[in-house]
């Protein structure tokens, strides 16, 4: 038999595309995730590159008389530290935009995204609104504490600060895309859907005291905005400007969230509001107080300088009591979440219709 005939007699040497299914389609991500991962790592550019420069030995944007010329080992290592932050951003745009992110397990995305926002979203809010208020006539700081000795030169807070907003706003995108795909079905539906569970006791317990805890850190804050130097440092109390005053309402702002977003959860009151809100103003309330509490505890415990300029222990209790606000907040709200998604995990709470890994 000739080759041509045994061709013609062995259909199936050469199949046709209808006899097999086409391949699976190739991962996309689409245009926006595109684009907001290309931001989220550009963004930690001019920062990383600073932090380069001065770990190098340069003084760019560093004045004469500015205590970061006498850092020493602990500026050296925080550079270092803050260096490896900046590669955390970039670890988790490429984890919420390609295929084995999907399979990342939850805890491993969901604390360093939370950990990222509660350094991020104070930056996001408090600066934008510092600005507002130097163009109406406020006074701004040249310092890193708003006021006072040179710190670093102006242009510097403006670049670092407009990364750190780009990089929020982009990796918050990708964040709630990637948790609508994966979790979306956790938060759909009111408040009063929500149902009981063994743990909804402990989590009006939990609530409660949280509240009472912030009581606090919520009141020393708002008050530092209004102009009260009660529990301050006698540095800070010189350096006060405008800037101050708008970070301290932001903080306030911020515990507030926290605590009505878990009291709404806790209670149920406000029936017919979406579950997503209370979850969100828990996640976003809960990461700045904590988050930002405990960096600046930390700047508390390594930092430095006169000590004019130390914070009192009045400011480093109130710092922990963010921390513990914060930490009491998130950790039953995640058991909520938990329970939730185990509950649509069994037979009888199988969604229909499950996702595929490839997104649009």
């Amino acid at each position: 038999m000739t080759t041509t005939n045994r061709a013609l007699a062995e259909p199936s040497a050469v199949p046709s595309p209808t006899e097999h299914p086409p391949p699976t389609a190739a991962y996309r991500i689409g245009r926006v995730r595109t684009v907001a991962r290309v931001l989220a790592v550009a963004a930690c550019v001019p920062y990383t590159g600073l932090k380069f420069a001065w770990m190098a030995g340069s003084r760019v944007g560093i004045p004469d008389g500015s205590p970061l010329l006498d850092g020493g080992v602990v500026l050296a290592v925080g550079n270092a530290a803050t260096v490896l932050m900046v590669g955390c951003v970039v670890v988790l745009a490429l984890l919420l935009t390609r295929p084995w992110g999907l399979r990342v397990p939850a805890w491993l995305l969901v604390v360093p995204m939370w950990v990222a926002s509660g350094l991020l979203l104070p930056i996001m809010t408090a600066y934008p609104l510092q600005m507002a208020v130097r163009l109406l006539g406020g006074s701004g700081g040249g310092s890193g504490d708003g006021g006072g000795d040179p710190f670093l030169e102006p242009w510097v807070f403006g670049v670092v600060y407009g990364g750190f907003i780009v990089q929020g706003i982009a990796l918050g995108t990708l964040f709630a895309l990637y948790a609508e795909e994966r979790w979306g079905h956790l938060w759909q539906g009111r408040l009063r859907e929500l149902p009981a569970t063994p743990a909804s006791a402990a989590l009006r317990v939990t609530a409660v005291a949280a509240a009472l805890v912030a009581l606090a850190p919520g009141v020393a804050h708002l008050l530092w905005a209004a102009g009260s130097t009660a529990g301050l440092v006698e540095g800070r109390v010189a350096e006060r400007t405008s800037d101050f005053h708008v970070l301290e309402a932001v903080n306030a702002l911020f515990v507030a969230a926290a605590v009505a977003g878990v009291l709404l959860l806790a209670f149920r009151r406000g029936g017919r509001l979406p579950l997503w809100v209370p979850l969100v103003l828990v996640w976003a309330g809960s990461a700045q107080v904590a988050c930002w509490g405990g960096w600046l505890s930390l700047a508390a415990l390594v930092g430095a300088g006169d000590v004019a300029d130390r914070p009192t222990t009045a400011m480093v209790l109130i710092y922990a009591g963010q921390m513990l606000v914060g930490t009491l907040i998130a950790l039953p709200v995640a058991h909520l979440l938990a329970e939730r998604a185990a509950a649509a995990s069994t037979p009888s709470g199988t969604r229909s219709g499950t996702r595929s890994d490839t997104r649009a």
